[in-house]
């Protein structure tokens, strides 16, 4: 007999970079410095979210990963595409990103 199992995937993705512009190849920087604001409408890059979209061409329910932009239009991570320009406003958080990914198999 067989015994199926989930078993729970653990990846360390940090919490960002300290780099505050990008740099050309001669070391000179090449564009102006980050925001100092790591959260954008309460939300921050690599939280877990639900969104539930109600209008609008991409109508439908979309749970991943966010990578958030100051606009407050935000991308989403699922398990099989990516979904841009998504407002903070659809967005519901269900796990504040801790510098990790998770993921589970079967």
């Amino acid at each position: 007999f067989q015994i199926d199992k989930a078993v729970l995937i653990v990846k360390a993705d940090g919490h960002g970079s300290r780099q505050m512009c990008r740099v050309n190849k001669f070391g000179f920087p090449r564009t102006t410095a980050k925001s100092t604001e790591k959260k954008v409408k309460g939300f921050q890059t690599g939280d877990i979210v639900k969104a539930v979209v109600t209008s609008g061409k991409k109508v439908g329910t979309y749970t991943g990963r966010v990578a958030v932009r100051k606009s407050g239009s935000f991308n989403i991570k699922t398990v099989d595409k990516i979904v841009q320009g998504i407002s903070w406003k659809y967005c519901r958080l269900l796990h504040a990103s801790d510098g990790y990914s998770y993921n589970t198999t079967c």
